[in-house]
C-alpha cells in the first residue's frame, strides 16, 4: 500500500462512509453543482451599478478541474442567472452551465441524456430546498455544512465543510481517494 497523503488521512477520519455510499461515490461519473450556497457563501452582493458580484473559493476550483482531468463531468445548475457565474465556467472550462432554471430536473434529464449518463452515475451538492429535485433523482445526493436541514436530512452525504468555503474541493478530494482504491 502506498504512502497515505495527509489530506487522505483528514478525510478519512472527517468522514463515516457507509458501504452503501462508498459503493455510490465508485459509480460517479458526474457531478452537478448548485452556485448560490455552493459554489458561495449563498450571499448575493449588488455593487452601486446593480452589477451581481459572487465569491468562489480557489480551492473548490482546483477541485473542480482535478475532477474533470480524471474524467468526471461536472456541470451547473442554478435557478438564478448571473454573468459571474458564466465567467468562472468559462476559468474553470465547465461548458454544462444551466441557469435561471425554474425546474431543474428539466436540465439534470438533458444533460444525463446529452452525455449518456444514467442518473445513478451522478452526484449532486446541494445546500436548499430548490436542490430537493435533484437529490430524488440522483445517485449520491450531497450537502454542504451549512445546508438547510431538510437538505441534511435528505443527503446521502453531509460535508464538513461550508458552501464557499471548500466544501467542493473537499467532495473531490473525497471522490478522487475513493475511486483511486
Amino acid at each position: 500500500m502506498g504512502r497515505l497523503h495527509r489530506a487522505e488521512i483528514h478525510l478519512m477520519t472527517s468522514f463515516e462512509v457507509t458501504a452503501l455510499v462508498r459503493a455510490k461515490l465508485e459509480a460517479t461519473r458526474a457531478l452537478v453543482l448548485d452556485v448560490d450556497g455552493v459554489m458561495t457563501t449563498g450571499v448575493i452582493t449588488i455593487d452601486d451599478h446593480g452589477n451581481e458580484l459572487k465569491a468562489f473559493h480557489v480551492h473548490d476550483g482546483y477541485g473542480i478541474q482535478a475532477l474533470m482531468q480524471r474524467g468526471i463531468r461536472v456541470a451547473i445548475m442554478s435557478g438564478r442567472k448571473s454573468d459571474a457565474v458564466e465567467r468562472r465556467a468559462q476559468e474553470l472550462n465547465i461548458t454544462d452551465v444551466h441557469q435561471g432554471l425554474k425546474d431543474k430536473s428539466v436540465a439534470l434529464a438533458e444533460f444525463a441524456r446529452s452525455h449518456g449518463l444514467n442518473y445513478l452515475e451522478i452526484a449532486h451538492i446541494g445546500d436548499d430546498i430548490p436542490d430537493l429535485v435533484l437529490f430524488e433523482h440522483v445517485g449520491l445526493a450531497v450537502a454542504v455544512a451549512n445546508a438547510v436541514p431538510k437538505i441534511k436530512e435528505s443527503a446521502d452525504l453531509v460535508l464538513t465543510r461550508s458552501g464557499g468555503d471548500g466544501a467542493i474541493r473537499e467532495f473531490s478530494d473525497l471522490l478522487l481517494s475513493i475511486q483511486q482504491t
